[in-house]
C-alpha cells in the first residue's frame, strides 16, 4: 500500500534550516576553507553577517592573511572590515589592506592578543531609518593604523602568515554557500574559452540549491562545468521542481525550454505534465500567457521547471529530454532522469514547501468559477433590463446604462419596493467632430447600430452595441456581474482621417444619489456644487470618483487597455497610474461636475485630437453600483474581535468571539507567508474551536517575507511578481537580492525582511492555493487583510475559497489613511471599493483622524454604511461616542485607552441582537437633536430603544432630543429615559423627556428609552 506523508523526522520549521546548515558546512569550493554556519550567532547589527575565522600561530606585531572569501557583493574594495580577537574580544586597530577583489582579500594586521584565533568581519554595517523600514549602510574603510606600527610593517621582510580555518555566516538564513560563493573573472573567462562558440551554457541544478545570482557564476559551476544531464528522485503524486541555469556568453534572445515525454519501459509521464515556469503559464485572471525571456551577455537566467508526477505512476526511472533553445543559437538537450519511488504524497507535495513543490500553484485556476456568491442572487434578464440584489439596470441601445435604480431602505437594513434613482438620464459617450477649418466641433450624427447579448449566465451578462457615424464607429462591450460591477470596453475607430473636438462621457446623477463625494482630489464629504479635475497620475492615484447617498450611489473609474494596478501604501510614487491615452490625451483630459435642475452632471472630457484612418482608441470605464447589500447588523453585534496572539483563556475572558492573529508571533511569524509554523497554528486554532472561538490570520498580497522558500524562484521571473526598485533596506536584502527590488516591512526581532509585490501576477494564484491549503489543513476561519495589491477578480476567488464546504470565511479589510503624498492622495475607500462586495467588516484605520474629521467623512470613508458594510475604529482607540452612531467600536486589546468591553456589555444588557437600526441619515429616525452637528442614531427593539448621540460641534452645546415615542412603540406617559453606566464613558443617570443634555466637543451620550 502506498504511504502518504513526508520523509524525515525534523519539524517543518527546522528541516530547511538544518539542511542549509549541513549543506553550507559541507560546501568547500576551495577544499581547505569550508563555508559554514556559526555554532552560535554573534551581534550582526554591529559586526555584520559574515566573517572569516583566522588562526595566528606565532606571536608578533604583524601577521598576514589572504582571504579567498569569494564574496558576492560588487564593490568589496569600498567596504571596511573589523578584526576581533577571540580571546578577550579586543579589536584590532593596526590594519593594512592589500589587494581587494570579490575573489580574495589581502590584509596585514597586528595580533593584539598574541597567537590564537581572530575573527575578520568583512561586511559590517550600521542601520539607519525607521525600525520597521531600516536602511543599512556598510562601514567605509577606516585607516586606524598608527604610524609606528606601519613603520614596523615596512621594515619587516617576512610577515608571518595567518591561516584561514573557515568562513562563517551568522546563521543559515544569511549563508552565501553554496550558490553565492562566486567564481573569479579569470575562472569565468577560462570556462567561456573552453566552450567557445556556444551562445549559452547550461547548468542543471536541483531545487534545494536555488540559483541566486544574475550577474555572477557560482564557483561550483566552474568546477564541474556545464552538463547535459540531470537526475532527481520524486514520489508518486509529487510536483518535482528543478532548475536549468543558463549562462549567456553572448546576448541570448527568446530563451525557451520544451520537453519530451519521460519514459520508463512502456510507462510514460507525458510532456504535457512538464512545465517551464519562466516561459509563461496561467495568469491571475485565468488566461494563458507566454513570456519572452532574453538574457544579456554575461548574465545568468534560472529556468525553473516542474514535473507533475502522476499518483498512479509505476515506480521506476523515467528518462527524456529538456531542450533549451534560443533565437539563432544551437539548442541544448539535457537528459532528464527522474527516479519515481514507490511511496507517494498528497497535494503534489505542497505540505513540504521547502522542496519548492508549491511552484505548481503559480498556474492555478482555483476559484475561477462564475457561480454567484452569497448573499448575491443570479442576474435576471428582462429585455434590456437586468436585475441583481437590490438594484436594477436598464441598458440603452448604445450599450450604456439608460437607467440605474436601487431598492435599499433608507436605513440600509433591508430591501424596499420603492426605487431610489441613481441616474437622472441615460449615460452617454458623446463624440464631437470638427467639420471644417476653424469650425466649432459639433456632436456627430449617428445612425442606429446593433445591440446583442453575447453572454447570459447567472453570474455574468455581457453585450455588444455598435454606433456608426460614417467617419467613425464605436463598439461598446459591456459586462454586468452579480455584485453590481459594470465593466465597459469602448473602442472608437476612425474610418477616415478626422479631427475630434472632444470625446466625453456624460454621467447624469440623480441628486439623491450624489449627496456625498470622494475621489478626484476630495476626501469623503458633502458633495461640492462643482469640481474640476485634471489628470496628475505621476503624483495622484486618481482616475475616478464615487458620488452617492446612503442607499444609492455610483463609483466610476476611467481607464484604457493599458491599465495596470499601481502600488499602494507608501509605494505609489514608485509605480504610479499610467495616464490613459484616450481619457488623458496627453494632459488635455478633465473630469468635472456641475449642478443643474434635477441632475448632478459628471462629465469626463478628453479634448481635441486628430485620428488617422484606421486609428482606434479605447475609452474604458468601470462602474460599481452602491450599496452592494443590506447591513448585517446582527453580525456586527455578535462578532467581537480580539486582535492579538494571546493565550486563549485570556481571549475567552474578554468576551471576544473572533481572534485575529497578526504576523510577527510564534504561530504566524513571517509577513504574508503563514506556512512556516503551521503546526503550531493548527494546534492553537483547534483549541480555539473547542472553546467556541473563530480564528483569522494576517495574510495578504502586498509584500512578501524573505523567509519564503520560493523567493529566488520568483525573482527569476523578472518583474512579474516583485516590483522593480532601488534596492537598499535591511542587510539580508542587500546581500542576497542586491538590487532591483523595493524594501518593505521589517520585523527586527525576527529579522523578517519583506519586498514589495509588483501587483497583478501569478502570485495571486499561489495566494489562493495557499488559502485553500490553510483552510483544509490548518482550519483558519478567515483572513485579516492589511491593505492588498489585488483586484476584485482575485477577491472573488478569495471569498469562494474561504467559504468552501461551509467554512465561515470571515474577511476584514484594514487600511491606513492613504490620503497623503506617498500614497498618491487616494481615499482608502476609493482604492478598495471594488473589493467591498466580499468584505465583512472594515478597519479604517491607522492615521484616520477621528477627532477632527466631520461626520460626512465618518460616513463615507470610515463607516462602510453606504456600501452595505459596517466598520471598526483603530487610531488612538477611535472616538467611542461617534463610533456608536455608526455601530462601531475599536479593536481589543490594541488601545489601552479605549476598551470596547463596556460597550459589549451594554449591547448584551440592552439586547442588540435583532434590533432595528435607524441612523441619523434616515428620514425615519425616531430621535432628533435639532442640530446638524449633533447626530443621533436609534437601535430599536420591541418596547425599548438605545440611542447613541455624538457631537461634532466645536464648543459645548446643549440639546433637547425630540423623541417620537409613537414611532418607537413606547407609551410616552410611562417611558423612562436613562443613561446607563458604560465603563469610563459615562455614569448612570436618569433623565426626563425634554431635559437639556450638555455635550462637550467630541463627546456624546448613550440613552436607553423604555
Amino acid at each position: 500500500m502506498a504511504k502518504h506523508g513526508r520523509s524525515g523526522s525534523f519539524s517543518p520549521t527546522m528541516r530547511p534550516l538544518l539542511a542549509l546548515a549541513l549543506l553550507a558546512a559541507a560546501c568547500s569550493p576551495l577544499g581547505a576553507q569550508p563555508f559554514a554556519v556559526a555554532n552560535a550567532p554573534w551581534d550582526s547589527e554591529t559586526l555584520g553577517n559574515h566573517r572569516a575565522v583566522i588562526r595566528v600561530t606565532a606571536p608578533g606585531r604583524v601577521a598576514h592573511v589572504s582571504l579567498p572569501w569569494r564574496r558576492p557583493d560588487r564593490n568589496p574594495d569600498a567596504k571596511g572590515v573589523l578584526i576581533i580577537a577571540e580571546r578577550g574580544g579586543q579589536r584590532v586597530t593596526n590594519l593594512r589592506r592589500g589587494a581587494i577583489t570579490q575573489a580574495r582579500g589581502e590584509f596585514d594586521f597586528e595580533p593584539v592578543a598574541g597567537a590564537g584565533r581572530y575573527f575578520l568581519y568583512y561586511l559590517p554595517y550600521k542601520s539607519g531609518g525607521r525600525s520597521n523600514y531600516p536602511n543599512v549602510t556598510y562601514l567605509p574603510i577606516a585607516n586606524s593604523a598608527d604610524a609606528a606600527w606601519l613603520a614596523t610593517l615596512a621594515q619587516t621582510r617576512t610577515v608571518p602568515r595567518a591561516t584561514v580555518e573557515r568562513f562563517e555566516a551568522v546563521d543559515s538564513l544569511n549563508a552565501f554557500a553554496p550558490m553565492q560563493v562566486v567564481a573569479s573573472p579569470t575562472e569565468v573567462s577560462r570556462l567561456v574559452a573552453n566552450h567557445a562558440g556556444r551562445a549559452f551554457l547550461v547548468f542543471p541544478e536541483s531545487r534545494m540549491h536555488s540559483i541566486r545570482m544574475r550577474d555572477q557564476l557560482p564557483h561550483q559551476w566552474v568546477v564541474r562545468g556545464p552538463t547535459t544531464t540531470f537526475q532527481d528522485k520524486a514520489r508518486r503524486g509529487e510536483y518535482l521542481t528543478f532548475q536549468l541555469g543558463v549562462y549567456a556568453t553572448k546576448p541570448t534572445s527568446g530563451l525557451r525550454v520544451t520537453f519530451g515525454d519521460l519514459r520508463s519501459g512502456t510507462q510514460v509521464i507525458p510532456a504535457a505534465r512538464l512545465t517551464s515556469i519562466n516561459n509563461g503559464g496561467i495568469g491571475w485572471d485565468g488566461r494563458p500567457f507566454t513570456t519572452r525571456v532574453d538574457v544579456p551577455a554575461g548574465q545568468v537566467q534560472a529556468m525553473w521547471c516542474g514535473v507533475d508526477v502522476p499518483m498512479n505512476a509505476t515506480p521506476g526511472t523515467y528518462t527524456g529530454n529538456a531542450t533549451i533553445s534560443a533565437e539563432g543559437s544551437a539548442p541544448v538537450n539535457v537528459r532528464l532522469s527522474v527516479v519515481v519511488r514507490a511511496d507517494s504524497v498528497l497535494h503534489g507535495g505542497a505540505d513540504e514547501p521547502e522542496k519548492l513543490t508549491r511552484l505548481r500553484w503559480l498556474n492555478s485556476t482555483l476559484g475561477h468559477r462564475n457561480d454567484v456568491i452569497a448573499p448575491y442572487t443570479p442576474i435576471e434578464v428582462e429585455g434590456r433590463t437586468l436585475k441583481i440584489l437590490g438594484r436594477r439596470i436598464t441598458v440603452g441601445a448604445n450599450g450604456l446604462p439608460s437607467n440605474i435604480e436601487t431598492f435599499f431602505t433608507p436605513e440600509m437594513t433591508g430591501l424596499s419596493t420603492t426605487a431610489n434613482p441613481v441616474l437622472a438620464a441615460p449615460i452617454q459617450l458623446a463624440v464631437s467632430q470638427v467639420q471644417g477649418s476653424g469650425a466649432a466641433s459639433t456632436p456627430s450624427a449617428t445612425s442606429p447600430g446593433s445591440f446583442a447579448f453575447t453572454r447570459q449566465e447567472p453570474g455574468t451578462v455581457s453585450w455588444t452595441a455598435t454606433t456608426n457615424a460614417g467617419a467613425w464607429d464605436l463598439e461598446v462591450r459591456g459586462t454586468l456581474e452579480f455584485d453590481g460591477s459594470l465593466a465597459y470596453e469602448m473602442r472608437l475607430r476612425a474610418r477616415q482621417a478626422i479631427a475630434l473636438g472632444d470625446v466625453a462621457l456624460d454621467i447624469p446623477y440623480a441628486p439623491g444619489a450624489a449627496t456625498y463625494a470622494m475621489g478626484l482630489g476630495l476626501k469623503g464629504q458633502q458633495r461640492p456644487r462643482t469640481n474640476d479635475w485634471t489628470w496628475d497620475v505621476a503624483k495622484k492615484n486618481q482616475d475616478g470618483a464615487w458620488l452617492g447617498g446612503v442607499n444609492a450611489g455610483l463609483w466610476f473609474s476611467l481607464r484604457d487597455e493599458h491599465y495596470v494596478r499601481p502600488l499602494n501604501t507608501n509605494f505609489y510614487l514608485q509605480k504610479p497610474l499610467l495616464l490613459p491615452t484616450s481619457w488623458g490625451n496627453g494632459g488635455a483630459g478633465h473630469i468635472t461636475w456641475t449642478e443643474e435642475p434635477g441632475v448632478v452632471r459628471v462629465r469626463a472630457t478628453s479634448g481635441a485630437r486628430q485620428m488617422a484612418a484606421g486609428d482606434s482608441l479605447r475609452f474604458d470605464a468601470r462602474f460599481l453600483i452602491t450599496p452592494f447589500h443590506p447591513l448585517d447588523t446582527d453580525g456586527q453585534w455578535s462578532r467581537r474581535f480580539y486582535h492579538r496572539y494571546s493565550p486563549l483563556d485570556t481571549v475567552v475572558a474578554t468576551g471576544a468571539t473572533v481572534v485575529n492573529i497578526h504576523h510577527a508571533n510564534e504561530i504566524n511569524p513571517y509577513i504574508n507567508y503563514p506556512f512556516i509554523a503551521h503546526e503550531k497554528m493548527k494546534a492553537y486554532i483547534d483549541d480555539a474551536h473547542r472553546r467556541g472561538l473563530k480564528v483569522k490570520i494576517y495574510n495578504t498580497v502586498r509584500e512578501l517575507s524573505n523567509r519564503s522558500f520560493e523567493m529566488y524562484a520568483l525573482r527569476s521571473l523578472g518583474h512579474e511578481v516583485f516590483s522593480p526598485g532601488k534596492g537598499g533596506g535591511y542587510s539580508w536584502l542587500q546581500e542576497h537580492l542586491q538590487d532591483d527590488y523595493i524594501a518593505a516591512w521589517f520585523v527586527p526581532d525576527l529579522k523578517d525582511a519583506a519586498v514589495v509585490n509588483s501587483g497583478m501576477s501569478r502570485w495571486h494564484n499561489y495566494y489562493i492555493e495557499g488559502i485553500d491549503w490553510l483552510v483544509r489543513n490548518v482550519g483558519i476561519d478567515g483572513l485579516y487583510l492589511d491593505d492588498v495589491a489585488f483586484d476584485r477578480t482575485t477577491m472573488k476567488r478569495v471569498r469562494r475559497t474561504l467559504r468552501q464546504d461551509g467554512h465561515p470565511g470571515i474577511l476584514d479589510l484594514h487600511s491606513a489613511n492613504q490620503y497623503n503624498e506617498r500614497d498618491g492622495f487616494i481615499n482608502s475607500a476609493m482604492l478598495y471599493l471594488e473589493l467591498f462586495p466580499y468584505i465583512d467588516r472594515l478597519w479604517f484605520g491607522e492615521y484616520f483622524d477621528y477627532e477632527k474629521s466631520p461626520a460626512d467623512f465618518w460616513m463615507t470613508e470610515v463607516s462602510g454604511i453606504p456600501f452595505g458594510l459596517m466598520g471598526e475604529m483603530l487610531e488612538g482607540g477611535g472616538n467611542p461616542w461617534r463610533g456608536m452612531v455608526y455601530g462601531m467600536t475599536n479593536r481589543m486589546p490594541w488601545s489601552s485607552n479605549a476598551d470596547p468591553r463596556p460597550l459589549w456589555r451594554l449591547w448584551d444588557d440592552f439586547g442588540m441582537q435583532g434590533s432595528q437600526l435607524y441612523g441619523y441619515w434616515s428620514p425615519n429616525v425616531q430621535v432628533r437633536t435639532g442640530r446638524d452637528d449633533v447626530k443621533a442614531t436609534v437601535f430599536k427593539q420591541q418596547g425599548r430603544a438605545l440611542v447613541a448621540m455624538a457631537s461634532w460641534a466645536a464648543d459645548t452645546v446643549s440639546v433637547v432630543p425630540a423623541i417620537d415615542f409613537s414611532a418607537l412603540g413606547i407609551d410616552a406617559a410611562r417611558a423612562t429615559i436613562t443613561a446607563p453606566a458604560v465603563g469610563t464613558l459615562q455614569e448612570a443617570r436618569t433623565l426626563r423627556a425634554g431635559e437639556p443634555i450638555a455635550l462637550a466637543p467630541g463627546k456624546g451620550i448613550i440613552l436607553v428609552i423604555k
